[in-house]
């Protein structure tokens, strides 16, 4: 089976080029929406979360604010650094289990949609990476758009992220977003249309 790492900073695209692999009918494994589940499920993860980081995370139910929770970190690295050691190990574990199954089934090709790759150290369990980009102004301005968040906010999250030539660096397919939604999934279509043809050799 091949796993694909699909990456990118926020508001670069990563979630739409997701969208439209799954539409062709690619696996996608989405990290983030795995991190949810075990905010929700794992009582040892809430209980330090909250001795970390005080009860204002919480919702009026007792559930983990996650809105909360993100404007604590972001823009303190020790803070992010503390978070991301409780929380990525139980990621880590659910996305390998999930990953032997679909092995298991026979699944050709599995996309892992993560926000950190490869800064994750989850190389171990991709094959190769695409990553998504896009000019620092167009995220800005989508973030702005679709979450609705200050331009100091939108540029403290791109801080904290892994440098996007970095994360050039180690992929194997570089996805510019920077076009229309009709381009950008003709550019998808054509990178899925590739992977089934090296299947098919």
């Amino acid at each position: 089976m091949r796993v694909i790492g699909l990456t990118g900073s926020i508001g670069s695209g990563k979630s739409t080029v997701a969208s439209f692999l799954k539409d062709l009918g690619a696996v996608i494994i989405d990290a983030d929406k795995i991190g949810h589940q075990v905010l929700e499920a794992d009582s040892e993860l809430w209980q330090r979360l909250v001795e970390t980081f005080g009860r204002q995370i919480l919702t009026s139910e007792g559930s983990i604010d996650r809105g909360i929770l993100a404007e604590m970190v972001f823009g303190d690295p020790a803070l992010l650094a503390r978070l991301n050691e409780m929380i990525h190990p139980r990621i880590y574990r659910s996305v390998k289990s999930r990953l032997e199954a679909y092995r298991e089934k026979g699944a050709k090709v599995v996309f892992l949609e993560a926000p950190l790759l490869p800064k994750d150290g989850w190389n171990d369990l991709i094959d190769e990476l695409w990553v998504t980009i896009a000019p620092e102004g167009t995220i800005i301005r989508r973030l702005k758009e679709t979450r609705g968040i200050s331009e100091i906010e939108a540029r403290a999250r791109l801080d904290s992220r892994v440098p996007v030539k970095d994360q050039v660096k180690s992929a194997d397919v570089v996805i510019d977003t920077d076009c229309s939604l009709k381009e950008l999934e003709e550019k998808v279509t054509e990178l899925w249309k590739s992977i089934n043809r090296q299947d098919e050799l």
